[in-house]
């Protein structure tokens, strides 16, 4: 059985190994509804080595409650199950099993490596809770990116603009006095009548010549 509370979550369940892995992600899918991502390695890793503890040392049975209590800072995370006996850390325990090949006694050593603080209490005549803590902070939702903007052409400065148009000014009217020029000149040269010449010119060049009567 499962259940959902704002801050609490609680899981039921036998302590096999099938069911170890499902646990995990359950663990792992609450902590990013709280947006507590960076826990779920350290979260996952402890929970498992509780629960491996039940599985191998437990008795009378392999029902345990797992539960995980979202606070303002911190992040505690319990096992809960059927035998009263506390756990006793690999440092307390009989040198013999402490050996460096030792194949158990070290999942309390691995809780206590990464949380922040971690133990045992007894629940009761009939159980125990082992639990250990981390370091909360409640991650935020990225903002939204910006909109990109719109492209717009690079504003021209009001000086090339006005030297622009001077230029184009000043090229349109020379252009065009050029135009009318060539074209009058063309008219003239096409059209115009000869000038009259004067009489006294006539008379003058007439005497010269002798050609008229005395």
């Amino acid at each position: 059985m499962i259940s959902y509370p704002s801050r609490h979550c609680t899981v039921e369940l036998q302590a096999l190994p099938s069911r170890i892995g499902q646990v995990r992600r359950i663990v792992s899918a609450q902590l990013r509804y709280w947006r507590l991502d960076p826990l779920i390695d350290r979260a996952a890793l402890g929970v498992t080595e509780l629960l491996s503890n039940v599985h191998r040392h437990a008795r009378p049975d392999k029902s345990c409650t797992v539960e995980l209590e979202f606070e303002p800072d911190r992040l505690t995370v319990s096992v809960r199950d059927h035998d009263p006996r506390l756990p006793v850390p690999a440092d307390d325990a009989d040198p013999a099993d402490a050996t460096p090949l030792a194949t158990c006694g070290r999942g309390l050593a691995m809780v206590a490596a990464v949380s922040e603080s971690w133990g045992a209490r007894p629940d009761g005549d009939n159980g125990k809770v082992v639990w250990f803590t981390l370091p909360a902070t409640p991650g935020r939702p990225a903002p939204a990116p910006c909109p990109a903007p719109e492209h717009q052409p690079a504003p021209v400065p009001v000086e090339t603009v006005a030297t622009v148009r001077a230029s184009i000014t000043v090229g349109a009217v020379a252009t065009a006095g050029s135009v009318a020029t060539t074209v009058a000149a063309s008219a003239g040269t096409a059209t115009a009548p000869r000038a009259p010449v004067p009489a006294a010119a006539s008379a003058t060049s007439t005497a010269a010549g002798g050609g008229g009567p005395r």
